[in-house]
């Protein structure tokens, strides 16, 4: 059954009516026909698009690298200011938010804390509270499911633009419901409305909600990469390739000096939940070793139920150093706008994961340690779910 997406039923709410309207989205701002929520707004007889608001990677999620900031402008075609929060601010400032009635978010998370798009709807939260303007955020799907929670959650002390809250690495929470997390649980107090899906149960990943998938960016192409970043993402804590300038990101692991047939054949001893480890030589385009072959493995997942995506990107890190030690490290600062910690730290939420595989850990017993936190979660995280 398809899901009426958030941006949908807010368009038929009359909430808009008479309403000069910010909006913060980017490309997969789109409903199941595939019409983006600016056009849509934009059409309306009854409210006023006055200002668009891009995420990183831009309103256009066209800008590639990780820590490029993007400029301010003026959308070409509807005519009204575009204003990039991945810029010389991250948060809407007075002058952005001047004459709106309400600020409206539609943006496509991937159920991952390491994703800025969600702390881009906290800081517009905090202005939006501060400059007395109400936030409806339009709910969709999480793309990953809503059921499984997975991986260490951020210790407040390592919070960042990548990681603001104290949540698990893998979520398994919608927009909406980060939105009435954020705001409630940890106190931004904004006014805000949640446009609910109709149709959507925990269980359902994208494609079983028929909601279309558009790249929300630029290197998360498709379904299969999102079902692995959640800990595929720590890659990007060391110089292992994680896939980014090929054609699979996040799916591609491994470096030059390693062994294809040995990593894969290491990685599937161990016999991890719903994955297969295919060698794969594979050559970057740009960023990490860019020009050279990397010898490494594919993530095949062959039960996303049961994968566990953040044990399974620990246990690749692990196999890597152990397969070419003179080819591991771990990434230096900087990190987004972080200069001081190390990035694996500001990924993983703490020294811990970095400590743990310093000490030799084995992948199974890191993941035993962060459970309890998990657990500790669970309740806080159950009084905000709305499906």
């Amino acid at each position: 059954m398809a899901v009426t997406l958030g941006s949908e039923r807010l368009l038929e709410s009359g909430l808009l009516d008479g309403a000069r309207i910010g909006l913060v989205s980017n490309p997969a701002s789109v409903d199941r026909a595939f019409r983006h929520v600016a056009d849509r707004i934009a059409g309306l007889p009854g409210g006023t698009l006055a200002a668009l608001f891009g995420p990183q990677h831009g309103f256009h999620a066209d800008v590639q690298d990780n820590m490029v900031e993007t400029p301010h402008a003026r959308h070409p075609r509807l005519g009204v200011p575009l204003y990039s929060l991945y810029s010389d601010t991250r948060e809407p400032t007075a002058a952005m938010l001047d004459g709106l009635d309400l600020l409206v978010i539609d943006l496509q998370d991937v159920g991952t804390r390491v994703y800025t798009y969600v702390y881009t709807m906290a800081n517009c939260l905090r202005a939006a509270r501060s400059h007395g303007v109400r936030v409806v955020v339009c709910d969709r799907p999480n793309p990953i499911g809503g059921e499984t929670v997975e991986g260490p959650v951020l210790d407040p002390a390592f919070a960042s633009f990548v990681g603001q809250f104290p949540i698990p690495l893998r979520h398994g929470m919608t927009i909406g419901e980060l939105a009435r997390l954020f705001n409630e649980e940890f106190g931004i107090g904004a006014e805000l409305e949640v446009c609910e899906l109709r149709g959507w149960t925990r269980a359902h990943y994208q494609d079983e909600a028929c909601a279309p998938w558009v790249m929300p960016s630029p290197n998360l192409p498709t379904l299969d990469s999102a079902l692995v970043y959640p800990g595929m993402v720590l890659l990007e804590g060391t110089t292992l390739s994680e896939g980014r300038g090929t054609t699979r990101p996040f799916e591609l692991a491994g470096a030059p000096g390693i062994d294809p047939e040995a990593l894969a054949g290491a990685l599937n001893a161990l016999d991890l939940p719903g994955v297969h480890f295919r060698p794969a030589g594979f050559e970057p385009t740009f960023q990490k070793h860019a020009g050279r072959t990397c010898g490494g493995c594919q993530i095949h997942v062959t039960d996303r139920r049961a994968f566990r995506p953040v044990l399974t990107a620990t246990a690749v890190i692990r196999a890597c150093r152990a397969a070419a030690p003179d080819a591991f490290a771990w990434r230096e600062p900087p990190y987004e706008y972080e200069q001081e910690r190390m990035p694996m730290d500001i990924l993983s939420g703490s020294e811990a994961l970095r400590r743990s595989l310093d000490a030799g850990r084995a992948a199974a017993d890191i993941a035993a340690g962060w459970e309890p936190a998990v657990a500790a979660f669970e309740p806080i995280r159950r009084r905000y779910l709305l499906y």
